[in-house]
């Protein structure tokens, strides 16, 4: 493959008052051993863009704007999008960093297959524990339905622009607290055709938990009931809306809601008997769990609820 073969790539980069961080990200994007033009584009959301302190190199372009769309995180990726100028779009967090090759390998990727999108595995940061979530080799409309695979999320996506902007749409924006919006908008991108996967890490992705959430539980279970409405395909996948609604009844049983978080327990479990987070609604809805322990337990391996 010759450079001048190489797509052109646009990548999006929300960030919110963390410069040292999301310095570091632009640099792991611009620094990236591909033959061909990267156009990295930061968006500022609730703030005023100012100047990223990097080397910008040779077939590399960088950009700042701030968010005019939705304040949050997905209107900061819509704005980016919007003036895009790349074949392929590619997305990452002010905290996280792409690892060399990533790329490089996914775009051979997706030549050798034809498909218009791919992912890759992840290394999930905590502290100074590094663990790997190696990615499955082709990841399936139907496997994001049963199960929320985390090598597969907006960080490790590298998509084609028209097909994002034609068939997949943009990031979901009026869902409750923007809560699950990249799991939304990978249940589109899957539903457009399977996702073949660089399988070896090339994303590090830094584990801050999920803090500010614990004191939204009532958003979570309103931004999940938002996901099962807007995707009736789940009422044919019991083991993916048994989770869901497992969920649903952990986040109500901490919001207080216990009447309401027992009912979604009982859903959960006529589905699948087996799922776990139902049986921790039901505990936390009886005060015998906490949930924001719970949680915090989880993100300790890496994993949320």
């Amino acid at each position: 493959m010759t450079a001048r073969r190489w797509p052109s790539v646009s990548v999006v980069v929300p960030t919110h008052n963390r410069p040292e961080l999301m310095a570091k990200a632009v640099r792991s994007i611009l620094e990236q051993d591909y033959p061909g033009a990267i156009e990295c584009i930061v968006v500022f959301d609730k703030a005023e863009p100012t100047p990223v302190p990097v080397h910008v190199g040779a077939n590399r372009t960088l950009r700042t704007i701030a968010n005019d769309r939705t304040p949050g995180l997905a209107g900061a990726r819509n704005a980016g999008v919007v003036i895009a100028e790349g074949d392929l779009i590619g997305f990452l967090d002010d905290d996280d960093e792409w690892l060399q090759g990533k790329l490089r390998l996914q775009a051979e990727l997706m030549r050798r297959t034809g498909s218009h999108v791919a992912t890759c595995g992840i290394y999930i940061c905590r502290g100074d524990k590094r663990i790997v979530r190696a990615a499955q080799p082709v990841t399936t409309y139907r496997d994001l339905l049963r199960s929320r695979h985390m090598a597969v999320n907006p960080c490790t996506i590298l998509v084609e622009r028209r097909r994002l902007i034609a068939d997949i749409g943009f990031v979901d924006e009026q869902i409750p607290g923007s809560y699950g919006e990249d799991y939304e908008w990978l249940l589109r991108v899957a539903r457009t055709g399977d996702i073949p996967a660089v399988e070896q890490p090339l994303v590090d992705i830094n584990w801050h938990g999920a803090s500010y959430f614990q004191r939204r539980w009532d958003t979570i279970a309103a931004a999940h009931r938002y996901i099962l409405d807007k995707y009736p395909e789940f009422a044919g996948e019991p083991v993916g809306f048994s989770r869901i609604a497992g969920q649903i009844s952990v986040a109500l049983a901490a919001a207080g809601e216990r009447g309401s978080s027992r009912r979604w327990a009982r859903r959960s479990l006529r589905t699948n008997p087996r799922q776990p987070r139902a049986y921790l609604g039901l505990l936390v809805s009886t005060g015998l769990l906490d949930a924001n322990a719970l949680l915090r337990l989880a993100n300790a391996f890496g994993r949320g609820l």
